[in-house]
């Protein structure tokens, strides 16, 4: 079923579900169920799967010259999409990046997921490699979002790469777009976001996910700001709790977001990482309270594969 089918059943009723990142190369597919597991009780209605570009390597040889060696760290993700849904009977989100694959491997994998019964993806740009200042676009990828999603929408009108497009089969993809409501950190201002963000909407997006936030204010005002542009898709308000005093630095740096003052300061005035976590999972509870309240058609997490928070966060709320 599709995200939007499954916001409209629910009758304003405000629907749970997470994100899940694959496990590491080599390790078992067991860490994924023991991530789900705790949280299938609040009845997720789909689960997204991130995914990851390449990343490298240097190995050295007997000559002492080194071979740049290109590797993904954690594949799986359209695999573990068809695993969740053979056993938890739930839908799958998974993600599709620009970075770090080519067109025709982007083809290949909406082609798998169209044969598995996947209805649903979120198209994302992705992240630089690391040590490039900038995103640089995989030789034969795409550059933009914008880019990735017109190949995603092109398939649903049954227009490939290649083929001679008369009598192939048109895939049925309801796709997602992110959102950010403290602008995306390229962008020179949020009026510019606006554009393009109204942009993948008129293209053919359905439904938008947002980067995390802390302060609800500023959902609310993207949300209000999306309406007054002509953007009426369901927008998912994407949150993760703090969970220790480094994410302080570390979550505002990696995802250029502001952490309320108040929030900070009683981090800081903490005894403890036990103290901490606490306040960040109570600050969430507080946070997903207002959010119900305001109508956000679903509460994402980002659980990052540690369910515990989300599920104390999920007990209180649903």
């Amino acid at each position: 079923m599709k995200i939007t089918e499954h916001i409209a059943n629910a009758s304003g009723k405000t629907l749970f579900s997470f994100e899940l990142i694959p496990p590491l190369k080599g390790h078992s597919i067991q860490g994924i169920y023991d991530a789900i597991d705790p949280l299938m009780e609040f009845k997720p209605p789909f689960i997204d799967v991130t995914s990851l570009r390449e990343d490298y390597i240097y190995k050295q040889h007997d000559s002492g010259l080194l071979e740049k060696l290109a590797y993904r760290k954690r594949p799986g993700t359209i695999a573990i999409c068809a695993a969740i849904m053979n056993k938890y009977k739930v839908d799958t989100v998974p993600h599709l990046l620009c970075g770090g694959f080519t067109k025709d491997e982007t083809e290949n994998g909406l082609i798998d997921l169209q044969f598995l019964g996947i209805e649903n993806v979120l198209v994302l740009r992705g992240d630089a490699l690391k040590g490039d200042s900038s995103f640089v676009p995989t030789p034969n990828g795409h550059c933009y979002a914008t880019d990735l999603l017109q190949q995603v929408v092109n398939m649903n009108n049954g227009i490939y790469l290649h083929e001679n497009h008369e009598g192939v089969m048109k895939t049925d993809f309801c796709i997602g777009v992110a959102g950010y409501p403290e602008k995306h950190f390229e962008a020179p201002n949020l009026k510019t976001d606006f554009k393009y963000l109204k942009q993948k909407i008129d293209m053919g997006a359905r439904f938008i996910v947002t980067q995390m936030f802390f302060d609800n204010k500023k959902y609310i005002d993207f949300v209000n700001n999306c309406r007054a542009v002509g953007i009426n898709v369901p927008i998912i308000p994407g949150l993760k709790p703090i969970t220790n005093s480094k994410q302080l630095v570390s979550l505002s740096k990696t995802f250029s977001i502001d952490i309320p003052e108040d929030l900070s300061d009683a981090i800081h005035e903490a005894k403890s990482e036990k103290d901490v976590k606490e306040i960040g999972i109570e600050w969430m509870i507080n946070q997903c309270k207002e959010l119900v309240e305001f109508g956000a058609p679903v509460l994402h997490f980002y659980t990052m594969g540690n369910p515990g928070p989300t599920k104390r966060i999920a007990e209180a709320i649903f």
